[in-house]
């Protein structure tokens, strides 16, 4: 379904945001802020937040229904990662073009029929690892294309978070986030470094994993996880995820033969050091630039592949890929092993 705006340039674009929890809420003010379309809204009454932003809006309660009486172009699907699939699939039968929040599923169950139905409806599918849009990383992308610091020989990724800060207004432990019915667990909540590795170092052949859960957030889900990366160019690559970590960090160093690169999520500088030049070299951020731009971008993207009938640059396929290794670190860690990719 190719999206067609009128003349003047404002769509006619039907948006519905399934899941009103703080990410689906980001992505309604995002939608509305560039004035993509009317917002139309799936929920189940269980969200903790507020109703105050939603007033007014149309809302509705059965999937079925709003898909045959509002005939959305794009769905976001914004609610907890057991329940995606539920939204996702349908949605795509109906030729919705999908915003499909990360991780993609809790497991590999009915993804290759949702995959199969995207293929046969040609509907597009972003998946929402916002940190493809971050102009950090993405400096650090054409610093690697055009060999900068030499193959890369390692990188490593250190994300900590504190798990009990992040939803003030409820009690972290009902959460999705630290529910293994919901798809919780660092793993799967964190994924975002499994997706941005393989966007900037390549593909991964196999993964080795240590879990635990030792942080005392009286939780039943893993709150720390290690693991080890190995690329098909025979680069080396550490994760290490937490909920426990205060204040909290997400860092990234990759070292090559000719040098290193190192970012900081924290002002989202990149600095780069190359053998020969000796002096370390630095990306700044836009003064203008906050955590909320990465959405925007994300949305915005979404809206050009829609009405141009492009590919997202993250699709359904690097959805997948990411899944895959977080769950081969789940199997690693239960089974003591290192798991190939196939």
């Amino acid at each position: 379904m190719k999206f067609v705006v009128n003349r003047d340039g404002r769509g006619r674009m039907k948006i519905l945001i399934a899941g009103l929890g703080s990410i689906g809420r980001r992505h309604l003010r995002n939608f509305q802020t560039l004035n993509a379309g009317e917002c139309v809204l799936l929920r189940t009454r269980r969200s903790t937040l507020p109703d105050d932003e939603l007033a007014g809006l149309p809302t509705e309660h059965n999937l079925a229904e709003v898909l045959q009486k509002h005939k959305p172009h794009i769905v976001v699907v914004s609610n907890p990662t057991s329940l995606h699939l539920d939204v996702a699939i349908p949605a795509a039968e109906a030729g919705c073009h999908l915003l499909l929040e990360k991780p993609i599923s809790q497991t590999m169950d009915r993804v290759p029929t949702l995959a199969n139905i995207v293929k046969q409806q040609d509907v597009r599918v972003l998946v929402g690892f916002q940190f493809r849009f971050h102009p950090g990383l993405q400096y650090i992308k054409k610093l690697l294309d055009e060999d900068v610091i030499g193959p890369v020989t390692s990188v490593h990724v250190h994300w900590g978070e504190y798990l009990p800060a992040w939803h003030p207004w409820e009690d972290y432990r009902i959460g999705y986030a630290a529910r293994s019915d919901l798809g919780g667990g660092v793993l799967l909540t964190l994924c975002h470094p499994f997706d941005y590795l393989r966007w900037l170092i390549g593909e991964v052949e196999a993964v080795s994993a240590m879990t635990a859960q030792e942080g005392g957030l009286d939780i039943e889900v893993e709150d720390t996880a290690n693991v080890m990366l190995r690329f098909t160019n025979g680069a080396l690559g550490t994760v290490h995820l937490d909920y426990v970590q205060q204040p909290p960090s997400h860092v990234l160093q990759i070292t090559g033969q000719r040098g290193r690169i190192l970012w900081d999520n924290a002002d989202g500088a990149v600095h780069w050091y190359q053998t020969g030049i000796e002096t370390w070299e630095t990306k700044a951020m836009s003064p203008d630039f906050e955590r909320n731009t990465l959405f925007i971008e994300e949305v915005k993207h979404l809206l050009n592949c829609v009405e141009n009938d492009t590919e997202p640059c993250v699709d359904l396929a690097d959805g997948i890929a990411a899944q895959r290794i977080v769950l081969a670190a789940k199997e690693s860690s239960t089974e003591g092993k290192e798991i190939i990719i196939s």
